[in-house]
């Protein structure tokens, strides 16, 4: 089922009506409405690499000048731009609903500038460095020769999953918990290809929750979702925060 030109079905109104629990995954998609490349997008590449040359261990280990220079480029991106109509949309979902868990693959915090504070990241966050001697999470202390220091003297890393790596522990028991446990689960501007997040839309639907999807295109996940709402997130979210507060009011 589609929604288009506003018209949210009354079955979509009624889940979320009754849900004690939402849990909402958002991916690349929603930050690219904001004006910010995906990795795999046409958008993707940053002088004669990809992304994916560059988020890794190794190429840290390597060449980590040339690792920060590209995040640098990144964070300039990210604080040039700005939370679009679909996060702060998310925001306001909140006051229809028993409880809302949001999931975010995105890095660029910008979740948490439109209002979900408590936002799970689970790729972590582009804007935080994280010590390699101490582990501490935070601002830069101080560069030296293109790299930055904390204050304990280690080098610092982009506070981010590269890949290779595992998710967050935490961030990913509260995600599984939450897939579990939901009564409507909604997937928003993910590829619906980059696992374990992949994987939660389809826990949540073996569990009995109403799995919906929001994105411009299908995905893998959609031929398994009740709902595919077709579309920018940052028009059909405003859609379904109006109509909730029709039937509502």
């Amino acid at each position: 089922m589609s929604l288009k030109s506003g018209n949210v079905s009354a079955r979509l109104l009624s889940q979320l009506h009754r849900a004690a629990q939402v849990a909402v995954l958002t991916g690349a998609g929603i930050s690219a409405e904001s004006g910010l490349p995906t990795f795999r997008g046409a958008g993707g590449l940053w002088r004669t690499y990809r992304a994916e040359e560059l988020a890794t261990p190794q190429a840290f280990t390597r060449n980590p000048q040339l690792v920060w220079e590209w995040y640098n480029h990144r964070r300039e991106r990210v604080r040039s731009h700005q939370p679009n109509a679909g996060h702060y949309a998310l925001a306001q979902l909140r006051r229809f609903v028993g409880e809302l868990i949001l999931l975010t693959q995105c890095v660029d915090g910008y979740h948490q500038q439109a209002g979900c504070v408590d936002a799970i990241e689970l790729h972590g966050n582009i804007l935080v460095s994280r010590c390699l001697k101490c582990g501490k999470d935070g601002e830069v202390e101080n560069w030296r020769e293109g790299l930055p220091y904390c204050a304990c003297g280690g080098m610092q890393r982009p506070g981010v999953v590269w890949f290779g790596e595992s998710l967050p522990v935490t961030a990913l028991e509260r995600a599984h918990a939450a897939a579990a446990t939901c009564s409507v689960f909604i997937s928003i501007g993910t590829s619906a290809l980059v696992y374990p997040a992949a994987q939660l839309p389809h826990l949540a639907g073996a569990r009995g929750a109403y799995v919906v999807e929001i994105n411009p295109e299908e995905t893998a996940l959609t031929p398994y979702a009740d709902e595919f709402l077709q579309g920018p997130s940052g028009e059909i979210l405003p859609q379904l925060i109006h109509a909730l507060e029709k039937v509502s009011s």
